[in-house]
């Protein structure tokens, strides 16, 4: 998690959020790599894609209508793939509906992540509730 200021648009973060996460393996090391990563039209461009292709990882990004592409070059969206990051909105969706979080009545950046990981917290163990009772 990468907090920036509020006018700050998300795609600047893109290669430190993605050097700052870790795939947990049933054995050994976390690995670094993924397999695909999948974002919003947002994080489209040449310059995330060329990111991502350099390091050999699939790009599951659609192109934003106004978006140039060079002639020739046609970018496939895996919309089976796509379709999973549905988690991530459904995540930010929970998030927003926490008061404290969506209006971020914490003026620290330190506090702000707190509350949020708080919350994380507070879902992990609701969840784990639910499972033990099912």
């Amino acid at each position: 998690m990468i907090l920036t200021a509020g006018n700050r648009h998300e795609s600047t973060q893109f290669e430190e959020l993605i050097d700052g996460v870790n795939v947990m393996q049933k054995k050994g090391r976390p690995r670094k790599k993924f397999k695909a990563i999948a974002g919003d039209k947002g994080y489209s461009g040449i310059a995330n894609r060329k990111k991502l292709q350099k390091r050999g990882i699939k790009c599951v990004i659609p192109v934003k209508s106004n978006e140039k592409v060079r002639r020739g070059r046609k970018f496939k969206l895996d919309k089976k793939l796509y379709r999973r990051r549905n988690v991530v909105e459904r995540c930010i969706g929970w998030l927003k509906e926490l008061r404290r979080i969506a209006t971020r009545y914490d003026k620290l950046a330190q506090s702000y992540l707190a509350m949020v990981k708080m919350a994380f917290i507070q879902r992990y163990f609701k969840v784990m509730d639910l499972r033990d009772t099912a």
